[in-house]
């Protein structure tokens, strides 16, 4: 594939770093609500409090961790991360709480085009290439 537009490239990054950053604040935020809710199909074993707190701000960390890597350090292995943590989140919350595929709002499905544009990153980034540039 050849490489991107720049304008276009940071445009793509950029749209990734706000939803992975904005996912981590509103993940430690709703710690005690929504986030919690969202595990309520975990086995009752798991489903404790400091269990679902330890799973959400572990969750919210690597959010935060990938949407600073994607912001200063940017290029392939940033993009594999993001895409190998994307669908792991993804397998997760599918086997926890299957019917958010069902969600209007599209929890789960919102992931479909994020792993399109971390893909179209990935082949665009030149394999010797790790930028620095933000």
């Amino acid at each position: 594939m050849s490489a991107l537009p720049r304008a276009t490239e940071r445009l793509l990054r950029y749209s990734l770093v706000a939803v992975w950053l904005a996912t981590a604040v509103v993940s430690v935020w709703e710690l005690h609500g929504q986030s919690r809710d969202l595990l309520a199909g975990l086995p009752a074993a798991l489903n404790t409090p400091g269990f679902t707190a330890a799973l959400i701000l572990a969750g919210a960390a690597a959010d935060a961790a990938l949407g600073l890597w994607m912001a200063w350090r940017p290029g392939r292995m940033a993009y594999a991360g993001a895409l190998l943590l994307m669908a792991t989140m993804t397998v997760l919350a599918t086997v926890i709480q299957p019917d958010l595929w069902l969600h209007p709002l599209g929890p789960l499905t919102k992931n479909l085009p994020i792993a399109t544009i971390l893909w179209v990153l990935l082949q665009a980034t030149p394999r010797a290439a790790q930028t620095s540039r933000p």
